[in-house]
């Protein structure tokens, strides 16, 4: 979430009219997050999220993300969901943006989730994974191997100014990927980008799934990989394996990991890392003058790269699990 398009007071009530939901009270920008636009918005009636979904999300996708909210809700999987308005659309737009109104999740992020948090998460992700098994849609995972590459190239000449030698540090990495990247785990429905600050807590205890708009096709072990990173590195950046085994534990109980999917996972959790310092080292780059937004550090994922690339087998994270 973040704020890169401004809303003034009469555009949001103009808006908020044609919805069932009371009248604006009051409402805020949200800075956490780096795609879209986000407000918080107070009515008669409640709370909800606003979205405006910026250049970088391609409108013919809006349907499979909010038509995914919509089957989750369905399949019992608390989760942020999109508001029909009087009409019964969901997708509309404001400000010149394609725009849509989200049901608001009571609950709270955790910057530093601690080994319960962890299992509560491996459960929800496995959830969410048998959820998605009868999900109609598809859409490609524009974030993958040929997604790295592009972000990569259009990084290249400038990434050494956020660390020494990080363009051929990258230049490596894709390399060997591109020869062992693994292609035949079962797919399905992944959340894509289930970091801490998209999952919340209430009472402790998981409350909901937010912010689906990296969600995709892809293997469903990619996604326990991008958990992995997100999850069990500690603020000071060592890896805690008791978070990690309490995530695959408690996913393996709902939805069984196979042998092949728990061998892929140091693979797995290298491109992830990758991933994510590409996404990050890229807006790092061409941050927008302007914009509510916490611009966050590549140099984060840089040491998990490192860190990862030292693994050489799954049992260094899951050890005796089975």
């Amino acid at each position: 979430m973040a704020v890169y398009t401004n809303v003034s007071p009469n555009d949001l009530g103009s808006f908020i009219a044609e919805y069932d939901v009371g009248e604006v009270v009051s409402f805020d920008g949200i800075a956490e997050g780096t795609e879209n636009s986000n407000y918080l918005v107070f009515t008669s009636k409640g709370k909800f999220i606003l979205t405006l979904y910026e250049k970088r999300v391609d409108p013919s996708e809006l349907p499979f993300f909010l038509s995914l909210m919509d089957h989750f809700a369905h399949k019992g999987i608390d989760c942020a969901t999109p508001i029909k308005d009087r009409k019964g659309f969901t997708l509309k737009e404001l400000c010149g943006r394609p725009a849509a109104l989200i049901s608001f999740l009571d609950g709270i992020s955790i910057k530093d989730p601690n080994i319960e948090n962890c299992r509560d998460l491996g459960r929800a992700l496995a959830e969410m994974h048998l959820a998605g098994s009868d999900f109609k849609m598809s859409r490609k995972n524009d974030f993958s191997l040929s997604g790295w590459k592009k972000l990569a190239i259009a990084c290249d000449e400038r990434a050494d100014e956020c660390a020494p030698g990080l363009s051929k540090i990258i230049h490596d990495e894709i390399e060997f990927l591109s020869k062992n990247w693994p292609t035949k785990l079962p797919n399905g429905i992944i959340h894509g980008d289930l970091f801490p600050d998209n999952v919340f807590f209430l009472d402790d205890r998981l409350s909901g799934l937010i912010d689906y708009y990296f969600a995709c096709t892809d293997m469903l072990v990619y996604d326990v990989s991008i958990c992995l990173n997100a999850w069990c590195f500690d603020l000071d950046g060592s890896f805690d394996a008791v978070k990690a085994i309490g995530i695959i534990e408690e996913y393996n109980k709902i939805r069984s990991l196979s042998i092949d999917e728990k061998q892929a996972l140091p693979i797995l959790c290298r491109g992830a890392a990758l991933r994510f310092m590409l996404t990050r080292l890229y807006d790092w780059l061409n941050r927008v003058e302007g914009a509510i937004v916490e611009t966050k550090n590549p140099n984060e994922f840089l040491q998990m790269l490192k860190f990862h690339q030292k693994i050489s087998s799954s049992d260094e994270y899951i050890m005796d699990i089975t």
